[in-house]
């Protein structure tokens, strides 16, 4: 697994909920994903474990040369006031998501208007480590991790039916099929909650470098044929791993090559089928 926070890279590519009613959709059948409880558990661990290795202080955590601090088991974005990325942020739908399940939510949170992270910068965050707002916020966050699985689940199946549509027309066929592949294991599902969460969708126009993404519609379309052979999940995951150091050569800054590509291939090691958690029926 990770290291813990500050091996992660400079910007989580995260994305709000996609709806499922969209303008985009597909053609085929729906990819179905069913987790129980149990699985639902699981997959909120593993993710914890890649972005937080398992400790709690990171679920509050603004990393050095961010604008933003990143929550929870999935390192939401929160923006602080007049502040904008070039990545969307996630930490209100999730509030919101939290809100709809009836989670006993801080209430300094549910009264903050607009709903915008409260520390300008991160010298501020510091200095608020001991803040009771802070230490409400960790209690919360430690104590809804399951809530915050179902948030990615749930955002990464509403997903699903969007990547197909983006996907090149001569091609949509086998990317709907690669999807089903992965959904019917359960470490493809985990495979592709995570990457969901880790590097996004891949549909938006802003996370490009040289015109190429790196989101989940990338790593399907570079998955080499569907070979009975090889398993999906391991086509996904040399896919992915081609996908990435893509980036890391096309990014302008060296960061992504000398720092972070390391920790996104360690993550991608954990793509493999676990005896832990069972495939759903």
């Amino acid at each position: 697994m990770l290291a813990g926070c500050d091996a992660r890279e400079e910007k989580a590519d995260q994305r709000p909920e996609m709806q499922a009613d969209g303008e985009a959709e597909s053609d085929e059948p729906d990819v179905s994903i069913t987790l129980e409880a149990a699985q639902m558990d699981w997959v909120g661990a593993q993710i914890f474990r890649n972005e937080c290795a398992g400790q709690l202080d990171c679920l509050v955590h603004w990393n050095v040369g961010e604008t933003f601090p990143s929550l929870g088991i999935g390192h939401f974005i929160w923006y602080p006031s007049g502040v904008e990325g070039r990545f969307v942020e996630s930490f209100p739908a999730l509030i919101q998501y939290m809100m709809q399940r009836q989670a006993s939510v801080p209430e300094w949170l549910r009264a903050l208007e607009p709903f915008d992270a409260p520390w300008p910068d991160r010298e501020s965050f510091l200095a608020a480590q001991d803040s009771v707002e802070v230490a409400e916020l960790k209690e919360f966050l430690a104590g809804t991790q399951g809530l915050q699985a179902e948030f990615i689940v749930r955002r990464a199946k509403r997903s699903l039916t969007d990547v197909v549509a983006a996907a090149p027309e001569g091609q949509r066929e086998a990317v709907q099929r690669r999807l089903k592949s992965l959904a019917a294991t359960p470490g493809g599902i985990y495979a592709l909650m995570d990457y969901v969460n880790f590097k996004g969708e891949g549909l938006s126009q802003t996370e490009r470098y040289n015109g190429e993404g790196w989101g989940l519609l990338q790593v399907l379309l570079a998955m080499e044929g569907d070979s009975p052979g090889q398993s999906a999940l391991t086509r996904f995951r040399e896919a992915a791993e081609r996908v990435l150091r893509r980036r890391a050569e096309n990014a302008e800054n060296p960061i992504e090559r000398d720092q972070w590509l390391s920790g996104w291939l360690k993550r991608l090691e954990t793509y493999k089928e676990p005896a832990e958690m069972k495939a759903a029926t």
